[in-house]
C-alpha cells in the first residue's frame, strides 16, 4: 500500500508505529476546493477558516495559510502554536465556551482578528479585560439558535441544551448584543453559530442562516448596528467508510452562499462578510494510522482479534463516540479481506479497540495495518494514557516523508515529573 507515492511498509520501518501520515497534496486539494468555491459563489469578500481543533501543528497552519485560508482557535496553546508558525493575527478567530483571563489576554495582545464571545459572563469579563488593556477587543456573539444537526449527540453544538453559545430564544443574544455595542472598548463585528459535525446534508445551513439574518435584523433595528460577518462554522461531513456519503464540499459552499446572498437582500441587510470553517473536512481523509500487529487472538464462535501497538491512546474516537473506520493489511494489501475481526489496542481497558467488526485479510504478527481516514482528532485528542508516548506526524510528497511532529520518548513522558 502506497500513500502520495511513498511504500507504507517502508514508511513503518523508517519512522515506527503506530504513525500518523498525511498526504499534503490531498490536504491541499480539499483547501484549494474550499477557497475557490467561495470565492466562485460569494466573491472576495469571503474567508475559509481552518478549525484547528481537527489537527493542530505548525505545519497544518502554513499549509493552510500558503492556501490563503484564516484559522479559529479555541484555547491559548492553538493560538501559540498557529502564531509559531507565522501565521498572521489579523486571520485568527478565537472560539470557546470556557476561555481563561490568560488567554483572553493573549489573544488581545496578539491583535487576533475576532473573539467569538460564548456567554453574557464572558462579554463582561472582556469588557473589563480590554478597558484594562486599553485594547479595542473586535467581538462576534456565538449564538445558540436551537438546531438540532442530524449527527451523533456528542458533537450537536447547537441544540438548546448545548453547552456553547448564547441562547437566541430566552432573550440573552440580543442582551448580549447590547452589552458589546453600548461599550466603547468592544466593537460588534457579527454572529457565529456552529450546529456541529459529520453532517451530511446542507439543508440545516439553510436554517442556519436564517437565524443570523433574522438576528442581524433585530440587532439593527433595535440599535441601529450593522452586523459585518455572518460565520457559520463548520461541520461538513466526510468519508470514514463506503456507507458514508457527505455533500459535496463545493455544494455546500454553494447552499451557504447563495443562501446568504438571497435572504439578506429579502431582508434588506447590508451583505456581511462570510465566514466558514471547516477542520475535520480539511484533514481526516488526508491521513491514515499505521500500526503493527502483535497478538492475534481468536476466541470461537465470539470474535476475533487483532491487536496492534496503538489503542485509545492515540485515538479515542471509539471510545468516545463508537466511531466507524476502514482498515487495510498494508504490507499484503491484494489480499482479499476475508475475515471480520476487531483490531484492539494494547492499553489496560477492554474498551479500548479502534475497529470494530472490521473487514482485514488474514493478518499475523509483524504485519502493518492502516487505519483509514484518521487524520482529524486523532492526534488532537491523543494521550498518554498508559503512559504510552503519542506517535509522531510524517507529511508526505511526492514520495518523499517529512516528520511534522517528532516522536515523543519515555523519558519525555517522565521528564515534568518532580
Amino acid at each position: 500500500m502506497c500513500v502520495a507515492g511513498a511504500d507504507t511498509v517502508e514508511l513503518a520501518e523508517k519512522f515506527g508505529t503506530p504513525l500518523y501520515v498525511y498526504d499534503e497534496e490531498f490536504m491541499r486539494g480539499v483547501c484549494r476546493e474550499y477557497v475557490s468555491a467561495a470565492k466562485e459563489f460569494y466573491g472576495r469578500d469571503a474567508l475559509v477558516c481552518y478549525a484547528s481543533k481537527a489537527f493542530s501543528c505548525k505545519e497544518v497552519y502554513r499549509i493552510v495559510q500558503s492556501e490563503g485560508m484564516g484559522t479559529d482557535v479555541v484555547s491559548g496553546g492553538e493560538l501559540y502554536t498557529a502564531l509559531s508558525a507565522g501565521f498572521p493575527a489579523k486571520n485568527i478567530y478565537f472560539h470557546g465556551n470556557n476561555k481563561t483571563e490568560k488567554e483572553i489576554e493573549y489573544a488581545l495582545k496578539s491583535g487576533i482578528h475576532a473573539i467569538v464571545a460564548d456567554s453574557l459572563s464572558e462579554i463582561e469579563f472582556l469588557r473589563g479585560t480590554a478597558a484594562r488593556l486599553k485594547i479595542q477587543a473586535k467581538v462576534l456573539l456565538r449564538l445558540n439558535p436551537g438546531i438540532e444537526a442530524h449527527t451523533h449527540q456528542k458533537v450537536q453544538t447547537a441544540t438548546a441544551a448545548s453547552k456553547f453559545g448564547i441562547s437566541v430564544a430566552n432573550g440573552d443574544a440580543l442582551r448580549a448584543a447590547e452589552r458589546v455595542i453600548s461599550d466603547p472598548n468592544l466593537t460588534y463585528l457579527g454572529l457565529s453559530v456552529h450546529i456541529g459535525s459529520q453532517i451530511f446534508d446542507s439543508e440545516p445551513y439553510v436554517l442556519l442562516n436564517k437565524v443570523h439574518v433574522d438576528f442581524a435584523g433585530k440587532v439593527l433595528r433595535t440599535f441601529g448596528a450593522e452586523t459585518e460577518e455572518f460565520n457559520f462554522g463548520g461541520g461538513a461531513a466526510v468519508r470514514y467508510t463506503a456507507e458514508d456519503r457527505p455533500v459535496i464540499f463545493r455544494e455546500w459552499v454553494k447552499t451557504i452562499a447563495e443562501a446568504v446572498k438571497t435572504e439578506t437582500k429579502k431582508a434588506g441587510l447590508k451583505l456581511p462578510r462570510l465566514i466558514l470553517e471547516p477542520g475535520r473536512s480539511i484533514v481526516a481523509e488526508s491521513g491514515i494510522t499505521l500500526y503493527t500487529v502483535g497478538a492475534v487472538k481468536e476466541i470461537p464462535g465470539v470474535k476475533k482479534f487483532v491487536c496492534v501497538d496503538g489503542g485509545m491512546f492515540e485515538n479515542p474516537r471509539y471510545a468516545l463516540y463508537q466511531s466507524k473506520y476502514e482498515m487495510i493489511l498494508a504490507s499484503r494489501a491484494n489480499d482479499t479481506a476475508l475475515e471480520t475481526v476487531t483490531l484492539a489496542g494494547k492499553c489496560c481497558e477492554s474498551g479500548d479497540i479502534i475497529i470494530e467488526g472490521g473487514e482485514l485479510a488474514k493478518a499475523r504478527r509483524g504485519d502493518i495495518i492502516a487505519a483509514l481516514a484518521t487524520g482529524a482528532y486523532n492526534f488532537s485528542m491523543a494521550s498518554n494514557y498508559n503512559r504510552n508516548p503519542v506517535p509522531p506526524a510524517v507529511m508526505v510528497k511526492d514520495g518523499a516523508a517529512r516528520y511534522i511532529v517528532k516522536p515523543q520518548s519515555w523519558e519525555d513522558i517522565a521528564s515534568r515529573d518532580v
